[in-house]
């Protein structure tokens, strides 16, 4: 099941919950009263993080829906990122050789790390499909970073790793939009990343989460990226260096997740640092950056400058 929040412009300005099937959207608050039906849920956070019960029931919802004709097209509404209030928004970083390797090179890592390690995304930097994002004036390196996405299902502390894909309940697209040179300098400093990760709008998800049974494998996934219509890096999601499962055990350890947070997994290799001619790679405003899961799924964004 494809879950997402969106606004339908014929219907004012408000976030409305949807189930997307195929090229069409069904509006679950709108459907249930045209049918009659009880509410099974009003957000895709309460859907994600309510049981498989809730699921069923929108899924009946939908074929309802679809057979009394209320659905309306996904080309007339708006995507905002799907899940609008997690109360963490977790990314895990270094988690790539290759891109390690880019990150080295580059004075973006002074150590190999030997467990997983992570840093913190604001959740007000969240940015939907189609939204511009502004680059800052003065920054030259604004780089892609196209990554898988898990939603946390249910509250996760001291979580096994035999036990930790049952916390699991969808994923979706993100984009770890960062300023390079802000990055250079706070790793020579001695901080980790927090400012070059953390401007307006550098955290673009969605267009919408699927649920876990929409894939037989979410670790073989290929993650592609295209600035302007010409593909930038393609890498799979097997070249992670750790399983979420193994993310989980970790971080939970110490960290509680709530229902709903999310966990990004970290960038792929081919990112424009990585590359010899990076300064031409580098996002520039009136780029349109799409990035995506191959056959699934694509998040569009556009930069602006001031």
């Amino acid at each position: 099941m494809r879950l997402a929040t969106f606004v339908d412009p014929l219907k004012g300005n408000d976030a409305r919950f949807g189930i997307v099937s195929g090229e069409k959207i069904v509006d679950v608050v709108a459907a249930a009263d045209a049918l009659q039906r009880a509410v099974p849920a009003s957000s895709v956070k309460i859907a994600l993080t309510s049981g498989a019960h809730t699921l069923a029931a929108l899924q009946e919802l939908v074929v309802a829906a679809e057979r009394a004709k209320l659905l309306r097209a996904v080309s007339g509404v708006k995507f905002l990122p799907p899940i609008q209030n997690p109360s963490k928004f977790f990314c895990v970083g270094k988690h790539n050789k290759r891109h390690r390797e880019e990150l080295a090179a580059n004075k973006m890592l002074t150590e190999l790390p030997n467990e997983p390690t992570g840093f913190i995304k604001l959740v007000s930097t969240m940015s939907g499909d189609g939204d511009e994002v502004e680059k800052p004036r003065d920054i030259v390196k604004l780089d892609y970073e196209p990554e898988l996405c898990y939603v946390v299902g249910k509250r996760a502390h001291g979580v096994k790793k035999a036990e930790a894909m049952d916390h699991i309940s969808g994923f979706t697209l993100m984009n770890d939009v960062s300023a390079r040179e802000i990055q250079q300098r706070e790793v020579a400093s001695g901080s980790r990343f927090w400012t070059a990760k953390n401007m307006p709008g550098f955290a673009p998800v969605g267009p919408h989460i699927l649920t876990m049974d929409e894939v037989a494998d979410t670790e073989n996934l290929w993650v592609t990226c295209e600035v302007n219509g010409r593909q930038r890096l393609r890498s799979n999601t097997g070249d992670y260096l750790y399983k979420i499962s193994d993310v989980l055990e970790h971080f939970s350890r110490y960290v509680v997740f709530e229902p709903g947070d999310l966990i990004a997994m970290g960038a792929p290799s081919g990112v424009a640092v990585g590359q010899p001619n990076a300064e031409e790679l580098y996002l520039k405003p009136g780029d349109d950056m799409v990035i995506s899961f191959e056959g699934l799924m694509s998040l569009r964004t556009k930069i602006v400058g001031r």
